[in-house]
């Protein structure tokens, strides 16, 4: 038995719950930065479930090594995305993404 005991389903259900609010947080807001933060809900949510469910196979370390990747891909994210989103804020001097797709022309 582990420090969690049988308590992982308490831990995906917390994951769960942050994952829907960023979801509904991207599909709902129009503003790119709010729109960057909730991707990064979702994707620490994930990180907990994997985190989650290697503290019950003590063991294996699969978890905490795509936790780690998903750190680098959320890093990275971030990276491209600020650029993206101050590169549009010159361009346009806003932050909605409803006025993103004129820069298709």
């Amino acid at each position: 038995m582990n420090i969690l005991g049988n308590v992982v389903e308490h831990y995906v259900l917390l994951s769960a719950i942050i994952f829907t609010v960023g979801g509904i947080g991207f599909l709902v807001r129009r503003n790119v930065l709010v729109q960057l933060m909730s991707i990064e809900l979702m994707l620490n949510a994930t990180n907990l479930t994997l985190v989650a469910f290697n503290r019950r196979h003590v063991l294996d370390m699969n978890g905490q090594v795509f936790s780690f990747f998903i750190i680098a891909v959320a890093a990275a994210e971030v990276a491209v995305g600020l650029a993206i989103v101050l590169s549009f804020y010159r361009l346009k001097q806003s932050v909605f993404s409803d006025e993103a797709d004129q820069l298709r022309h």
